[in-house]
C-alpha cells in the first residue's frame, strides 16, 4: 500500500454506538493527507449536503480548474474504491460523522453558507434542510428567514409545527422579539398557556412592542383560559382603540364577558363592515355582533348570528387565539336558551372539523357533555369529558378545570349518589379557587349555587354568587344570560326553604316572561314547586309545568317536580298521573325524587328528599324502591313480574336493574345477585 491509498472504511476497527470509534476521526484524518486531501475536501463538502452531479465548494471547484488536484472523476473514483462513497455519491454514515467530528467547525459553517448561496442562486427553497442547518449550529439569516416563513404558513394550522419551526429560526439567528407575538400564538394555540405567556410577557414589556396586536390578542386567551376573563379585558383597553384593528370584535367578547359594556362599545360597533373581505374577518366581525345581541333586550338574532360564525370559523380551519371561539359562545347561548340539542349539536360540527386547533377541544367536548347532561343523557356527558380529558396532551387549563368539576357535581346530583356528590363538590371548591366569575361560567356556577344549597354550604359560594349578581346587573340584567341564574337561585331557594330568597327571582322570572318563552317555562315551574311546598298543588298545573321543563331541555327537572309532587298528592289517581309523567321524563328517577306511595314518602318534605338523595344512612348505595326491585330480582322475578308488583312499567324495573348494576360494581348477573344479597343484608335478602 502507497502513502497515496486510502485504507478502505470496512477495515477500520469496529465502531461504536455513535457510529465511529474512539479516534477514528484522527485515524481518517492521518490517512487523507497528501494528494489525499483533496478526496477529504470533496467528502466533507457531499457530507455537509452538497451533491454529485452539481456545483462544489468554491475552493475545492478552484483547484481542479487549476489542475493543481487530480479530475472530478479520479477522485470519486478513489473514495469509492476506499468505500467511503457509494456510487449514488453519499458519503457512507462512518465516514460522513467522522469527517464533520474531525472538520473545524468554522469550516464546516463556511461550506454550509456556499450551499445556502447555490440554492439562493438557483431560486431553490432550502426545505427540511433549514431545519438540519440551524440545528447544527449555523447561524445565518437567510436560513432564519426560510423558517420563519414556513413557520408562518403553518400558525393557524399547525401550531405544534409551527412552534417547533420558530424555535429553530432563532437558533439560525432569527429576530426574538419581531418573531415573539408569533411563537407565543403558536404555544398558547398548542396549549402550552405558560410558554406563551413567558414570551408574552417579554414583548408587551418593551416600548414598541412589535406586532403588538397579535401579542395582545395572545394574551388575553391565555387569560382567559386561566380562568380570568377581566384580565384578558384590560389588556385590550391597555392596548387601546387606534390599535384595536381587526381584533376589536375579540375585544368585544371579553369586556363584555366581563360586564364592561361601554369599554367594549369604545372599542367595536357591531354595526361595523369587517376589517377585510376575508372569511377570517367576517367570523370575528360576526362573533362581536353575536355577543352584542345576546345582552340585548331582545336576544333573538345572537344564536344564528353566532352559529353562522362558527360555521364560517370551521371552514377557516384556523387557531386564532381568542377569548372564546364561536361555537362555544354559540353553545353557551343554546343552553341558556334551553336549546341543549342544538348545543351539543354545535359542538359535535366544532369539534369534527378542529375549530379552534387543539387548545379549543377540551372546552368544546365540555360543552357538550353539559348539553347532554341537560338532556338527561348521563352517560353521554361522561364520555364527553373522558374524551376532553384526553383531547390535548396538556392539562386542562383552569377554566376547563373548573367547567368539568361543575359537570362532575352536577352529574353526581342527578344519579343520586350522595357520596360522590360530596367527593365532586370538594374538587369544585378547589376549581372555584384558580379561577373567577364571568359571563360565560354563569352555568357551572349555578350549578353550584343548587348544590351548595344542597350541601347547606352556600357561604362556601357567596362571594363569588354575588360577583355573578353584579356582572349581570352592569350588563342590565340581560334575560338571554339571567334567566337561568334565577332560575338556578328559585332552585337554591327551594332546597333551603328560603321563601324570602325565592321571592326576587321568582319575580324577575315573571317579568321576562312577557319576552322569553324559557322564562316562562321557568316560571311557571318556580309557582308550581312553590304550591308543592306549600301543600297546595294542583296536579294539572304541575304536571303542565314539569312537561314544560322537559320541552326546553329539562327533562330531569321536570321530573323532580312531577315526583316531588307525587309525594304531596292527597288522591292516588293524581299520585299515579304524576308518577307516569316523571317516568315518562326521566324514566330512571329514583323514588326518593319521585315518591312511592307509603306513609314515609308522604312525610318528607321535597328539600329535604332532595337534600337525602337517593342513598339509604346503611351505605348500601339502594333507594327504598331500589331495594324493593332488588328483593324481586332475587326471587327470580322477570322485568314484567316486577313491573305488576310494584304497579311500574317493564322499562323502568329494567332501568332500575341496570343502574343497580352500574352502582355495585357488577360484571355479569351472578355477580349482581351476589351483590345485591349483600347490599340488603340478611334480614332483607330473600333466602336462595
Amino acid at each position: 500500500m502507497t502513502g497515496n491509498e486510502i485504507r478502505p472504511v470496512s477495515l477500520l476497527p469496529e465502531l461504536n454506538h455513535h457510529g465511529q470509534e474512539p479516534g477514528a476521526a484522527e485515524q481518517m484524518a492521518r490517512q487523507l493527507k497528501g494528494e489525499n486531501v483533496a478526496v477529504r475536501e470533496l467528502l466533507l463538502a457531499l457530507s455537509v449536503g452538497f451533491v454529485l452531479p452539481g456545483p462544489l465548494p468554491a475552493d475545492l471547484q478552484r483547484r481542479l480548474d487549476s489542475g493543481d488536484v487530480q479530475s472530478l472523476a479520479v477522485l470519486v473514483e478513489r473514495a469509492e474504491a476506499a468505500g467511503l462513497l457509494t456510487a449514488d455519491g453519499t458519503v457512507v454514515g462512518p465516514a460522513q460523522q467522522a469527517l464533520l467530528a474531525v472538520a473545524p467547525t468554522a469550516k464546516v459553517h463556511a461550506l454550509q453558507r456556499e450551499l445556502v448561496t447555490a440554492y439562493a442562486r438557483d431560486g431553490v427553497p432550502l426545505g427540511d434542510f433549514a431545519r438540519e442547518l440551524a440545528r447544527g449550529g449555523l447561524a445565518d439569516p437567510r436560513v432564519a428567514a426560510e423558517l420563519e416563513h414556513a413557520a408562518d404558513k403553518a400558525l393557524e394550522h399547525d401550531p405544534a409545527l409551527a412552534s417547533q419551526l420558530y424555535g429553530e429560526a432563532l437558533l439560525a439567528g432569527a429576530d426574538e422579539a419581531a418573531t415573539a407575538a408569533r411563537r407565543a400564538q403558536a404555544a398558547a394555540a398548542n396549549g402550552d398557556l405558560d410558554a406563551a405567556t413567558r414570551i408574552i410577557d417579554s414583548l408587551l414589556v418593551a416600548d414598541d412592542p412589535p406586532d403588538v396586536r397579535r401579542g395582545v390578542d395572545v394574551a388575553a386567551a391565555v387569560w382567559a383560559q386561566r380562568g380570568m376573563l377581566a384580565r384578558a379585558a384590560d389588556v385590550y383597553s391597555w392596548l387601546g382603540a387606534t390599535r384595536i384593528g381587526p381584533s376589536a370584535p375579540l375585544a368585544a367578547v371579553a369586556l363584555i364577558g366581563c360586564g364592561n359594556r361601554a369599554g367594549a362599545e369604545a372599542l367595536f360597533q357591531p354595526g361595523a363592515p369587517p376589517a377585510s373581505p376575508t372569511l377570517l374577518a367576517a367570523t370575528l366581525a360576526e362573533t362581536g355582533k353575536g355577543i352584542y345581541e345576546s345582552v340585548s333586550a331582545d336576544p333573538h338574532q345572537a344564536l344564528p348570528v353566532l352559529i353562522h360564525a362558527s360555521d364560517m370559523f370551521n371552514a377557516a380551519n384556523a387557531a386564532l387565539p381568542l377569548p372564546e371561539t364561536p361555537a362555544a359562545i354559540a353553545a353557551l347561548l343554546a343552553l341558556h336558551g334551553g336549546e341543549p340539542r342544538l348545543a351539543e349539536t354545535v359542538c359535535r360540527s366544532a369539534t369534527a372539523a378542529g375549530q379552534g386547533g387543539n387548545a379549543a377541544k377540551p372546552r368544546l367536548f365540555l360543552l357538550q357533555a353539559w348539553s347532554a347532561m341537560q338532556q338527561d343523557k348521563l352517560e353521554d356527558a361522561r364520555l364527553a369529558i373522558n374524551e376532553a380529558s384526553k383531547a390535548n396532551h396538556w392539562p386542562l387549563v383552569p377554566r376547563d378545570e373548573f367547567l368539568r368539576a361543575a359537570l362532575e357535581v352536577g352529574l353526581a346530583r342527578r344519579s343520586g349518589d350522595v357520596p360522590e356528590l360530596i367527593m365532586a363538590w370538594e374538587r369544585a371548591r378547589e376549581a372555584m379557587l384558580h379561577t373567577s366569575v364571568d359571563l360565560y361560567s354563569l352555568l357551572p356556577w349555578g350549578e353550584l349555587m343548587i348544590t351548595a344549597a344542597r350541601l347547606r354550604e352556600t357561604r362556601r359560594v357567596a362571594h363569588y354568587l354575588t360577583e355573578a349578581w353584579q356582572l349581570l346587573d352592569r350588563l342590565g340584567d340581560p334575560p338571554l344570560w339571567a334567566v337561568p341564574f334565577h332560575w338556578a337561585a328559585v332552585q337554591a331557594a327551594l332546597l333551603s326553604e328560603d321563601p324570602a330568597g325565592l321571592a326576587p327571582h321568582a319575580a324577575a322570572l315573571a317579568r321576562a316572561a312577557r319576552d322569553s318563552h324559557l322564562a316562562a317555562v321557568l316560571a311557571a315551574a318556580g309557582k308550581a314547586w312553590v304550591s308543592v311546598l306549600a301543600g297546595r298543588l294542583t296536579p294539572a298545573d304541575v304536571e303542565v309545568a314539569a312537561r314544560g321543563l322537559g320541552r326546553v331541555g329539562m327533562p330531569w327537572e321536570g321530573a323532580r317536580l312531577a315526583g316531588h309532587a307525587a309525594a304531596k298528592a292527597e288522591e292516588r289517581k293524581d299520585m299515579v298521573r304524576l308518577l307516569s309523567c316523571a317516568r315518562d321524563l326521566h324514566p330512571q328517577v329514583s323514588p326518593a325524587v319521585n315518591g312511592s306511595s307509603g306513609p314515609a314518602a308522604r312525610s318528607t318534605p321535597a328539600p329535604a328528599a332532595e337534600a337525602a338523595g337517593s342513598l339509604q344512612p346503611d351505605g348500601s348505595g339502594l333507594s327504598e324502591r331500589e331495594k324493593e326491585v332488588a328483593r324481586l330480582v332475587l326471587e327470580g322475578k322477570t322485568y314484567r313480574e316486577i313491573g305488576e308488583a310494584i304497579y311500574i312499567s317493564p322499562r323502568t324495573a329494567e332501568h332500575h336493574i341496570a343502574r343497580m348494576r352500574r352502582r355495585l360494581g357488577a360484571e355479569n348477573r351472578s355477580d349482581l345477585l351476589t351483590r345485591l344479597r349483600l347490599a340488603l343484608g340478611p334480614e332483607d335478602a330473600a333466602p336462595e
